[in-house]
């Protein structure tokens, strides 16, 4: 009878085991349908821009300058005046009030500037070069400020951030800020030959300052799978202990360059849109892009699922797990989507292209201004 009972409890076991498995494969295979349906709809949506010197952006243009259709008066920048730096192209000279929060960021925006402002009308604007936005929609009078980046929960006018000259996150690899973006491109677009796909390590990667425990899941999820996932926090200027790298001694850095040895690298945001989105796709890797409510001008253009993946910042370590073990499964479509991400920022956010962006964007601000910028003593010539 003894024995009878143990052929029982084994069968049962097995039973409950098949039970679990089929589930968990049914579940799997709901996932994988749903991510090919996605991709699918993705390819049968888009719509490719074929338009040269950055017009594919035009739109976004017109977008962030409706609020002002009525116009944009003298007292409105005033009243924006606090938000930011004052900046005036006169006669096609540039000039700016002698304050500015952030002087690297001011002299990555002043070096396109400068290139534009013989073939831009007299124009005058608040710039801010704070990480944050600063006008919130539905309170109070839009009042016109530009800002790098912004939620939907804003009004600010974007521009192309000053990192794309100067002014990036300073970091150990990159102690006076993230290098100049025509650099970066040459140095990650030869690095990324050296990777080509087949050579790539199949691993998620991420290194990263701990800015949001929206990154938790993903580094938890590789010091318990690290042959699936290689994510670890550094340091940043904040840093007092280990705690602040969640418990764990602080990476090392890894240039940008570098990444480019992976096949799936992660985006997080970090104080709002993250300066390292461009610069993944040109390793042609494919990209995790966590959290879709911080934009940069350039980031309605790009589709999820047809040029990076997109993760719900809230995303669990198992919810990451899956869809990662998904891609390993499915090289192809992995393949396909990182060439189509690669493809986009190498052929549309070309240096030509983000001085086209400004030059379009004060050509268009200007004609909104109802009344004639003048000089005052609290402006100061810059670059003469």
């Amino acid at each position: 009878m003894y024995t009878v009972y143990i052929v029982l409890f084994h069968l049962l076991n097995v039973i409950v085991c098949q039970h679990d498995h089929g589930h968990s494969k049914t579940m799997y295979d709901k996932l994988s349908n749903q991510i090919i349906s996605k991709i699918n709809k993705a390819k049968k949506e888009y719509t490719s821009c074929e338009s040269k010197n950055g017009t594919c952006f035009f739109p976004n243009i017109l977008k962030d300058l409706e609020p002002f259709k009525d116009g944009i008066t003298h007292e409105m920048i005033t009243a924006a005046a606090d938000k930011g730096t004052r900046y005036m192209i006169f006669n096609h000279d540039l000039y700016r009030e002698t304050k500015c929060m952030f002087p690297a960021r001011c002299e990555g925006i002043e070096h396109f500037l400068s290139k534009i402002q013989l073939n831009t009308p007299d124009v005058e604007f608040i710039l801010n070069t704070r990480d944050w936005p600063q006008i919130i929609k539905h309170y109070g009078d839009p009042k016109p400020v530009f800002s790098f980046s912004k939620t939907d929960d804003y009004a600010d006018i974007m521009y192309p951030a000053w990192s794309f000259w100067s002014g990036g996150p300073a970091i150990k690899l990159h102690p006076s800020g993230l290098g100049r973006w025509d650099s970066l491109r040459k140095s990650i677009l030869k690095q990324s030959e050296q990777w080509p796909w087949k050579r790539k390590i199949s691993k998620g990667f991420f290194r990263g300052s701990r800015t949001s425990e929206q990154r938790d899941s993903l580094i938890l999820l590789s010091r318990n799978e690290p042959e699936l996932v290689d994510a670890a926090y550094t340091k940043n200027q904040a840093w007092k202990s280990d705690k602040d790298t969640l418990f764990a001694p602080p990476a090392d850095e890894i240039s940008l360059e570098d990444h480019c040895q992976y096949k799936y690298l992660f985006n997080f945001r970090g104080v709002a849109a993250s300066f390292r989105f461009k610069h993944l796709f040109l390793c042609k890797s494919l990209v995790f892009h966590v959290g879709e409510e911080w934009k940069e001008f350039f980031y309605q253009f790009m589709k999820p699922w047809y040029h990076y993946v997109p993760i719900n910042p809230n995303a669990s370590e198992n919810d990451i797990k899956n869809i990662l073990v998904f891609f390993k499964e499915h090289d192809d479509l992995a393949k396909e989507i990182s060439e189509r991400g690669y493809r986009f920022i190498r052929t549309h956010l070309r240096m030509k292209d983000v001085s086209w962006y400004w030059e379009t964007l004060l050509h268009e601000y200007a004609k909104l201004l109802k009344y004639k910028p003048k000089l005052d003593n609290e402006l100061n010539p810059v670059n003469r």
